[in-house]
């Protein structure tokens, strides 16, 4: 295994993704706003506010082309018609999309065969009531994504998104989603960080070369 960058290292499913890609023998660089603390050889911790365009754009010149990236880091506000605010609107999109053309710009060129870029969506990406700017993000992702894998197709370095569906992790009581709680999917439980993970480190794989340009949904039976 190579090295691999995660953004949100910290909590949620960046965390769970670290933890998964150190077990599968990946050296991992963590990106986060608060420094970890993690006894591992293989990883290194990173402080970095992802909000701070010019901060980011330093700490990635400072590094060497990860074989793979994974944007977990992401925020959730939710807001009915008549209530949304612009600034809420600048805020998910500068994390959920610059962001992630931030580390495919400056990493993609000198990525080599066999590279992996994942980013983390939404099921909600086809419309969720109440939280059109946050899903205006996620299903922009898609296009830039599937953009994205045309390009780098015949270079043998994929790009795909996981797509969850409601997780047990910080975000879930985010504040700023109170009008569009979360629901509990029908297989009766939140997904897993860890779930979501698994998936990610199959992306990763070398028996996931021949998938790209794609929205993998792990929702628990929610998009039924």
């Amino acid at each position: 295994m190579g090295q691999a960058l995660v953004t949100g290292a910290s909590s949620g499913i960046g965390e769970a993704v670290v933890k998964r890609l150190l077990a599968d023998g990946w050296q991992v660089t963590g990106l986060s706003r608060r420094r970890i603390e993690r006894d591992h050889p293989a990883f290194t911790s990173l402080s970095v506010d992802l909000n701070d365009r010019q901060q980011l754009g330093s700490v990635l010149a400072d590094m060497e082309a990860p074989q793979a990236i994974v944007h977990a880091a992401g925020m959730m506000k939710a807001a009915p018609l008549g209530e949304l605010d612009e600034e809420v609107s600048r805020q998910l999109w500068h994390l959920h999309i610059t962001v992630a053309e931030c580390l495919a710009n400056t990493f993609a060129p000198a990525m080599t065969e066999g590279g992996r870029i994942v980013l983390l969506g939404s099921r909600t990406s086809t419309g969720a009531a109440g939280r059109s700017q946050y899903v205006a993000t996620k299903s922009a992702m898609k296009g830039m994504v599937r953009s994205w894998a045309t390009e780098l197709a015949p270079r043998g370095i994929t790009a795909n998104i996981v797509a969850p569906g409601a997780t047990a992790t910080p975000m879930l009581n985010m504040p700023g989603r109170e009008s569009s709680p979360p629901k509990l999917p029908p297989i009766g439980r939140y997904i897993q960080p860890e779930e979501v993970a698994g998936l990610v480190s199959y992306l990763l794989s070398p028996a996931a070369g021949a998938m790209t340009g794609q929205e993998l949904v792990l929702c628990g039976g929610a998009s039924l």
